[in-house]
């Protein structure tokens, strides 16, 4: 075959393989059977590899994942993506029309609702209609640059076609989406409006630069699946679709990416030049459609507020049926010269509001109640119930926190009750059907023996006496909190030991191997190669992972060692105020007080736990196995940082920075970093998505920046 001809060859089944993907993935009507799917895709294959130069990144062969990445690279947005606003209320969504009508006096107002789709905002570029470039929201300023990986969705068209041509984009379908509370006003490179008549829009090719937004989000039956295998692979299973979409997005691997249910959904503009686009957000909708691209599943023009409240009431019936998360409707003033016009604040537009639904709930029978032992030897309530289907997920357990919460709620074995996701992840029983009792459900009674060891429990109230009561096991040997242990210390946010999750936890205590955390640190390759499902390449990863974790700093060490009441913010006061662990163990009650936040509930848990004889002699193991007993944190008074006596308040997503890194820079220059806000709060740090807390500053009149003024603060 010559080049010529494999030229033709390839352009005739790569357009086949786009319209087929199209097909399959936006339109849900697949034309042909996987197997004659897969005899083309393997045809193009053939022609790749044997005329290398027909690769190109718009290839249906390139969205298998290429090689990993060592980091993300940042991406200016040429048109800032901006935040909603959002409410819960009716009420308010009516004082929002009744704004908006005042900005525009006399005006006909039209509105279009668009289900808010639960997924990662993204921002789409393509020149000359090949997609270019992928980046997160990040703060709106800046994101992410995740082209490769969104190169795997095959939702996402790689190539423009002209609308009613031949190509991919030719294909009309009413697909999957939906909206999010993220949103790019629909402008030119100049940021001057072109509007056209809706009629034409269906007919107007792609621009020269065209930036489009939306969502990339997790499909429930994709979910549903993949959580399936994980666990029947011994892993441990994804909390819900958005946090598994948006995880899946920041893989460094975009061979990872491409195995995972992901799907996009698109539903604004952000820069256009060199063309035109429609004067609507119904006609542009209708545009992104003809385009190729995924748009929302269902819409609803309305004119008035009542037409808005009877919109997303129907929408909130009918989103169950959605293959997608949704938590609320995304109201947009239709008209694109209406919205130039009233602009928007330095946050959110005017001409826009998310209205989020109250947390599902779902009834269901209680069967039994169960008890679950930690590390620390807490045992918590879980209830068992009749398998219930709530907010995108099959739910057979709910949290009952401790005994004071049953005893309040009165909640009893064969109830009827009342579950709820908490921040739609954690299920809860939040309610019980009293008139449906029949009389014969007993009470609950706290087990006086431990469940895993049959060890004694005792009760004890909480410090405050406001946490409520809670059982424990006494043993310390027990092997639930042994292994609760062991899963603590190696968790990111203590020793960061990558391959130290329950699973291993698990193993490494059944077979008794591991008694403490100490003993990890003598464990040989031969010993982790025999566990079930461990390979010699994964037990070589997970020494060499222990091995790092040696020269950890020494708040890490000391949270992950778990004594009661020191959580990371303890730990890490801690390691401000002394140099070392020594120093720690041997001061007294007055001088640990003396540490911020260091109270006496926490200084005397920490002399009760080192006046143990185990722990005494765990310290001493720790210490012959190398780890590091320094505080890279410490500042004596003669020395401190720039921002030594500074409390910080960290809230949404910065541009470059993890929440960690940027608490790390902090601290490193003498700072505090505090999970609430006060008026002692002298700075809260705000990025995308900043939610209550930054509310909060506002209010309070705490002095408010972003991540540029956190690094000159530190120095950088």
């Amino acid at each position: 075959m010559t080049l010529t001809e494999a030229q033709a060859r390839h352009a005739q089944f790569a357009g086949e393989i786009r319209r087929h993907d199209h097909a399959y993935y936006v339109a849900a009507k697949p034309v042909i059977s996987d197997l004659d799917y897969d005899l083309l895709y393997k045809e193009l294959q053939a022609i790749e590899k044997d005329f290398p130069d027909l690769v190109t990144p718009e290839s249906p062969t390139q969205r298998v994942g290429g090689a990993p990445l060592s980091e993300f690279k940042s991406v200016r947005h040429a048109i800032p993506m901006m935040s909603l606003d959002n409410t819960y209320s009716q009420a308010e969504l009516q004082e929002f029309v009744q704004r908006v009508q005042k900005l525009l006096p006399g005006e006909t107002l039209e509105w279009v609702v668009e289900p808010k789709v639960d997924g990662l905002a993204v921002s789409l570029r393509y020149e000359g209609g090949n997609f270019l470039v992928g980046a997160t929201r990040g703060d709106g300023t800046h994101g992410d640059d995740i082209t490769t990986n969104l190169r795997t969705i095959r939702s996402l068209p790689l190539s423009l076609g002209a609308p009613g041509g031949d190509g991919q984009a030719s294909h009309r379908r009413n697909a999957a989406g939906g909206d999010r509370d993220v949103v790019g006003g629909p402008e030119t490179a100049c940021g001057c409006p072109v509007p056209v008549a809706d009629r034409e829009a269906d007919q107007m090719a792609a621009p020269a630069v065209l930036e489009v937004r939306g969502e990339v989000y997790m499909t429930r039956s994709g979910f549903e699946k993949l959580n399936a295998e994980r666990v029947a692979a011994g892993e441990e299973a994804f909390a819900n679709p958005r946090n598994s979409a948006a995880g899946s997005l920041k893989q460094l691997d975009p061979k990872i990416v491409a195995q995972r249910p992901l799907a996009i959904v698109l539903y604004g503009l952000g820069q256009v030049a060199e063309g035109r686009w429609p004067g609507t957000q119904q006609a542009l909708l209708e545009w992104l459609k003809a385009l190729g691209f995924k748009t929302p599943e269902r819409t609803w023009f309305c004119r008035s507020a009542e037409e808005l409240l009877a919109a997303i009431a129907e929408l909130d019936q009918v989103r169950g049926g959605f293959n997608y998360e949704t938590d609320g409707a995304v109201i947009k003033l239709n008209d694109f010269d209406q919205q130039r016009r009233i602009g928007a604040t330095t946050k959110a537009p005017r001409w826009a509001i998310a209205y989020k639904y109250a947390a599902e709930q779902a009834r269901t029978r209680l069967k039994a109640i169960t008890v679950q032992v930690g590390r620390t030897g807490a045992l918590t309530p879980v209830a068992e119930l009749e398998p219930v289907f709530l907010a995108g997920s099959t739910i057979g357990r709910a949290t009952l926190h401790n005994e004071d919460y049953i005893r309040a709620k009165d909640i009893r074995i064969g109830d009827m009750v009342v579950i709820e996701k908490a921040g739609e992840v954690i299920p809860a029983v939040v309610a019980v059907e009293l008139a449906a009792r029949t009389g014969a459900e007993p009470g609950f009674t706290f087990p006086t023996a431990c469940p895993e060891c049959g060890a004694a429990t005792a009760k004890e109230t909480g410090p405050d006496d406001t946490t409520g009561a809670i059982w424990r096991c006494v043993n310390r040997e027990c092997p639930a909190q042994v292994r609760g242990r062991i899963e603590h210390w190696c968790s990111r946010g203590a020793m960061d030991i990558e391959g130290g999750g329950e699973v291993m936890a698990a193993q490494l205590v059944k077979h008794g191997l591991v008694r403490d955390v100490a003993d990890l640190y003598a464990l040989k390759l031969e010993q982790l190669v025999a566990l079930e499902r461990m390979g010699e390449k994964s037990a070589g990863n997970f020494l060499a992972a222990l091995a790092v974790s040696k020269t950890r700093d020494l708040w890490r060490l000391l949270f992950g060692l778990g004594i009661l009441h020191i959580g990371a913010g303890g730990a890490k006061s801690l390691g401000r105020h002394f140099p070392s662990l020594e120093a720690i163990l041997t001061a007294d009650e007055e001088a640990l007080q003396t540490a911020d936040d260091i109270g006496v509930v926490i200084a005397q848990s920490l002399l009760e736990w080192r006046a143990d004889g185990a722990n005494q002699s765990l310290i001493e193991r720790l210490r012959a196995a190398g780890l590091n007993f320094t505080s890279q944190l410490y500042q004596s008074q003669g020395a401190a940082g720039p921002l030594a006596g500074k409390s910080f308040v960290l809230t949404g997503t910065l541009p470059t920075l993890t929440r960690e890194a940027a608490a790390a820079r902090i601290e490193a220059a003498g700072g505090r970093v505090s999970g609430s806000v006060s008026k002692k709060t002298d700075y809260v740090v705000a990025g995308a998505e900043a939610g209550s807390k930054l509310e909060k500053a506002q209010k309070l009149g705490v002095k408010i920046i972003g991540e540029t003024e956190l690094l000159e603060l530190t120095g950088v």
